[in-house]
């Protein structure tokens, strides 16, 4: 039985995997720059400063998935024009997304700076932790701009199936990242120490680096030439900006819904104390990883079955949906393994704080059990987002995160008195529910397109 349902798909497995692994990295830069945010922090600032790296994070995240979400509206349209041989569509497409982009990043720096780093103070949380939280998120909202600049270059070389190009700028930018982190935070070359601040510095100029890098590989590259003859800065109109928002607004909406879930979860748990929401923090950020990680085979996913689709290839677009399907779960066994086997080794990677670790290490236990419900659902939104499919995913997204996820968590978590674990143990349960009905979708809208 395995081997032919392997002989069967092995094609598959290596086209996607050629496409997916360069996008695995550039996605995981977005993550890695938050996870060496909270090493740094956590080796040379303190629990306290760790604390408020994980507010933030928490805050900053759902801001930021608003924004990705509406960059990703770009790949699939890319996709289908690419596969119809459309190359000045493309062009077109490019120009729309970048000014949407430009315009969508400066009105969420103008909510973190007049919204959230204000109501950061009412949300019962330590004024010890958000004092050191406050400049961190100032510094983080700023690099709102450069990073929708580089992702909708990124997007835009994605979905054409150029995705090394992002992965290599990603990699050099992260690593920029930690020297420069803790040059900082260390005070180092004359210097002062910045501490939590200066993270959220070197993480500024990192991705304005990147956004610099990528835009101008892509208009200068002569790869992209065919597609970019038609790019003109300031072109914008409404058709095509409908196309692109039709998509990108209910994927930031989906991120968001998923995000925010996580988000209010911190925030519950920032209620019950700073040593467990510096836990939550650890645990999160690895799950977060290997979130990315799968987020990168999800992208993948909406490119093949954006191009398949494009060329009226149905047959092919099922069975390489299926195909990364079988990727995601063989991925999120590995790392699940490697959560439980290693649970009270990992967490020192950000701490030597026991109490931190303890509590850290039976979280990744829990996070083991979800890794396989978290892959699955973000490849199910991967491919139906490649057929356009976006609304009704949405909506099985708010109601697996918000109306059983988060209240479930606060059931067994606050109300119950299980504490942190409780709160995991809700989000794992709306995890389960939209892994579920999103294949279930996903089993009806490609057999119809077959049929």
């Amino acid at each position: 039985m395995w081997k032919s349902l392997y002989t069967r798909y092995k094609p598959y497995y290596s086209d996607n995997l050629r496409l997916a692994m360069p996008i695995v990295v550039s996605q995981l830069g977005h993550t890695l720059v938050h996870l060496a945010d909270s090493v740094i922090v956590g080796h040379f600032a303190g629990t306290v400063q760790l604390a408020a790296v994980s507010l933030v994070n928490s805050l900053f995240m759902l801001i930021l998935v608003l924004g990705l979400g509406i960059s990703y509206g770009l790949t699939p349209l890319v996709a289908q024009e690419n596969g119809r041989k459309n190359f000045d569509e493309c062009g077109k497409l490019l120009s729309n997304s970048l000014i949407i982009n430009i315009l969508m990043s400066i009105l969420l720096y103008i909510f973190v700076h007049f919204g959230t780093l204000l109501a950061i103070d009412h949300i019962g949380q330590s004024p010890e932790v958000v004092a050191y939280a406050k400049p961190y998120l100032g510094y983080l909202a700023i690099s709102i701009v450069p990073l929708m600049i580089f992702q909708t270059f990124k997007q835009f070389a994605e979905g054409l199936g150029f995705t090394k190009q992002a992965m290599f700028v990603s990699i050099w930018g992260n690593l920029l990242n930690v020297i420069l982190g803790i040059i900082f935070v260390k005070g180092m070359f004359g210097i002062e120490p910045m501490g939590v601040k200066g993270v959220g510095l070197s993480t500024l100029i990192d991705r304005t680096l990147m956004a610099i890098v990528m835009s101008i590989y892509v208009l200068r590259s002569k790869y992209f030439a065919a597609y970019t003859r038609s790019f003109r800065l300031g072109l914008i109109d409404k058709v095509r900006s409908l196309k692109i928002a039709k998509i990108g607004a209910p994927v930031a909406l989906q991120y968001s819904f998923e995000i925010s879930a996580f988000s209010g979860a911190a925030i519950l748990i920032g209620t019950i104390g700073a040593v467990e929401q510096a836990a939550h923090q650890v645990a999160i950020n690895l799950a977060s990883v290997t979130y990315m990680m799968a987020s990168g085979i999800a992208s993948a996913a909406t490119i093949k079955t954006g191009n398949n689709f494009g060329k009226k290839n149905f047959t092919d677009l099922r069975k390489s949906a299926i195909a990364s399907y079988h990727v995601i779960l063989m991925f999120m066994c590995a790392t699940a393994l490697l959560f439980i086997l290693a649970n009270n080794i990992l967490p020192y990677i950000y701490t030597e704080d026991m109490a931190v670790i303890n509590i850290a290490a039976h979280l990744l236990i829990i996070a083991g059990f979800f890794q396989l419900f978290d892959g699955t659902q973000v490849v199910g939104l991967g491919v139906l987002r490649g057929i356009g499919d976006v609304n009704i995913p949405t909506l099985i997204t708010f109601i697996a995160y918000w109306v059983i996820g988060i209240p479930l968590g606060y059931l067994l978590g606050i109300v119950l008195g299980l504490g942190v674990d409780g709160i995991w143990y809700g989000l794992t349960f709306g995890l389960l529910t939209a892994s579920t009905l999103l294949f279930i979708r996903f089993q009806k809208k490609t057999r119809v397109l077959i049929a």
